[in-house]
This record gives C-alpha cells, structure tokens and sequence, in this order.
C-alpha cells in the first residue's frame, strides 16, 4: 500500500482538459468493473445461495420468499410510503405508549421503489427488491474498488466476500435500506480517498436521504475535509473542498428538520417520531440492560447472536484503529460514528446487526489477515462462514418472531 492512503482526503485532482476525457471515465470504469467481476461473481453466488436456502425452507413451511424479502417488518412501511406518501400514524396495539409514525423513515428508498414502479409494470414490492438488490451489487462492487485501492485485488476479494457472508447478510437480499447506503456510503469514501471532494459530498447529501445512521457518510466527509483545509493551505482556495463540507450533511439535516415540522414538533419533531417509535439514543443503557437479562435469563437466539455481533464490531474496531499502516480517517469516523450510534441506541435490540451491516470497514482486519492465509484456511472460513449466514438468514425471516 502506498503512503498515501494513510492520508484522509488528498486534495482535488485537476480536471482534464481534452475533450475526450468523458470517453476515458468510461474506458475507466469498465476496466475497473472487468477487475472487480471475479470478486462480484462470488457475492452474487453467495446472496442466490442464501436466498436459495430461504426459500426452500419457507416453501416447506407454507410462506411465500416474496413476502418475507420484499414486504415483511419495515419492508411494509417501504411500500407503504412509496405507495401513498407520508401520513400513517399508528398506536401501537401492544405497548402503551408507543405510536407508529412512518416519518421515522427516510425518503430516498420509498422515493426510488415509486420511481421504478412507475415506470416499470413491477409491483411496489418487486420495485423495492429490484432497487435493494441494485443497490446491494452497486455496494459490493465499490467495496471491491476502495479495497483494491487501499489493500490490494486479494484483500479486496474478500472483503466483499465476508460483506456478503455476514451472519445477518440476508438484509441485503430484503427490501431494506442498508444497501442503498452503503452503497452511497462507499462511493462516497472512495470518492474521498480519490480527492474527489465535491462527488464525495454530493453521494453523502444522497445518503442522508437513506437512512437515520447515515449521518455516519456526512461525519466522515466533514472531518476529512476539515482536515485536508487544516494541513493544506492550497486546499483552503479550492471550492470542491468546502462545497464538499457544506453538502455532505444537507439531506439528513434536510430531511430531520422537514419531519419535524410536518410531525408538529418543530425543528427537533424527529427526535419525538423517533421516541414514540421508542428509539432513541440513551448511551447504551437499555442496550447493557438487555444484555444483562439475557444473562440471567433466556431468550431467542438471534438476542444471543447480537451481543456476539456487537462484541465482535468493537474488537474489529478496535484492530482497524491499529492497523498499520494506518486506514483513511474517512473509513475510521465512519465505522465509530456507526458503531457508536447502533450500540447506544435503545429498544430494537434484534436490529442492532443490520444498523451495523453497512459498516463493512470493520472487516477490513479479517480480509487482510484472510489474504496473508493459506488457501486451504481460507477456503475453511469461507466456508464456515457460508454455512452460518444461510442458516442464520433462513432462521430470522422463517423462525424467528422479531423485528428485523
């Protein structure tokens, strides 16, 4: 790796002049998708497995794969909104307190399912899972290209293996906006640690448009350019890099203070949507306390498989923070702000793993060690880690009975 991805943003690369230079991106970006084809290939295998394990069982057991991926928990409300906008409010019929507001729900997904199925004869559903789906290659593909960037083709590989191998990786498949995220939150970074300031601000405004934790997308490009200003004085004449810092938070703040005042509660209207959903941020307290009574008592196994999953994203973040050569601090503001947002969250503890799917920098340190392993090795965690994301994905959307 060169000693230039330690830096966290380089600054701005010139324009070219030639009026070829439209043909050359497009020369670019081919070639940069033959290079990245094996490594999708397998992604693409491991996903049709996985929903190929699902499938089989829930035809066995009576229900329909459609439904479970494309119109199941949050995936109604999805469609519901593409269907006919804002405006469902709904008490909750089992706990006190607690009112259903579908303005909790961000508008680029249901705005972009309304888009296809309009123009398409799919159904909303099918328009939903047609756009996660999409949007997922589009994820594992810049990935591949900001791992081959930072670590090599081998490394690479593999961390969009292990991306699509997550014990909870099914999310990808469903119609859900982890992957429309991630997918702008990589290219984003990418475009970061490319100096492509400006592109990495506009991909962070359309990321806050996806989902609450994408906030993480607009932290990451705000310090990264307050940086480069910091340490390059050239850096302070060139616009792309405050236009870049200036964009990168408008679509989540735009859409938080638009909720607000459509909910009544003025500017901070959200944070009240979000309480009566009963989430909020409380610093981890409902979280340990949780964690506590799956100590002292017994639950279902996905609650078990969550605290394993958060352990293993602070060890993991911890590794990545100690990686030499150093990452990019865009990918390391990005993996804490996730990380910290999911395991401080309250209520929702089942979900906990899909808030921190689109934080793959956190397998960085696994795809580096897996590329200095033996074949044999990596063929055996290959493996392993198949045979439990397509067993634990059939059993959440055909077994288990909790909010994903």
């Amino acid at each position: 790796m060169s000693a230039d991805t330690a830096v966290p943003v380089r600054a701005p690369e010139p324009r070219p002049a030639s009026g070829n230079a439209r043909v050359r991106r497009v020369e670019r970006a081919r070639e940069a998708l033959r290079r990245a084809a094996p490594a999708l290939a397998f992604y693409a295998a491991a996903r049709l497995t996985g929903m190929a394990t699902m499938a089989a069982w829930a035809w066995w057991i009576g229900r329909h794969p459609r439904t479970l991926l494309g119109h199941s928990w949050d995936g109604i409300w999805y469609s519901g909104i593409a269907r006919h906008g804002y405006g469902l409010v709904l008490p909750s019929p089992t706990t006190r307190g607690v009112v259903f507001n579908d303005l909790a729900f961000f508008p680029l997904f249901p705005g972009l399912v309304r888009a296809v199925a309009t123009v398409t004869p799919l159904t909303v559903v099918s328009s939903g899972l047609v756009v996660a789906w999409l949007s997922a290659g589009a994820a594992a593909w810049g990935i591949y290209a900001l791992g081959e960037r930072l670590y090599g083709r081998r490394a690479a590989t593999l961390l969009v293996v292990l991306w699509g191998l997550l014990p909870h990786a099914i999310v990808q498949s469903m119609a859900y906006t982890e992957p429309l995220m991630t997918a702008l939150a990589v290219w984003a970074l990418y475009a970061l640690v490319t100096g492509r300031p400006l592109w990495a601000g506009a991909l962070s405004l359309l990321a806050g448009l996806s989902r609450p934790n994408a906030v993480a997308v607009a932290a990451a490009v705000v310090c990264s350019c307050a940086l480069l200003l910091w340490r390059d004085r050239h850096a302070r004449t060139n616009w792309r890099v405050w236009a870049g810092a200036a964009l990168a938070p408008l679509g989540w703040a735009g859409y938080v203070v638009w909720a607000g005042f459509r909910s009544g509660g003025g500017l901070f209207g959200y944070f009240e949507v979000q309480r009566l959903w009963g989430s909020r941020f409380d610093f981890g307290k409902d979280a340990l306390r949780f964690v506590r009574h799956l100590i002292v008592g017994r639950d279902a196994m996905a609650y078990y498989v969550t605290v394993a999953i958060i352990a293993v994203a602070f060890v993991s973040l911890a590794l990545l923070a100690l990686e030499r050569p150093r990452p990019p601090l865009p990918l390391l503001v990005y993996a804490v702000v996730l990380v910290v947002i999911a395991a401080g969250g309250s209520s929702y503890f089942a979900s906990k793993p899909r808030f921190l799917l689109p934080a793959f920098p956190l397998l960085v340190p696994a795809a580096l060690a897996l590329a200095r392993a033996r074949p044999r090795t990596v063929l055996t965690m290959v493996a392993a880690l198949a045979g439990m994301s397509f067993f634990y994905g059939t059993y959440l959307l055909t077994v288990a009975r909790m909010p994903m």
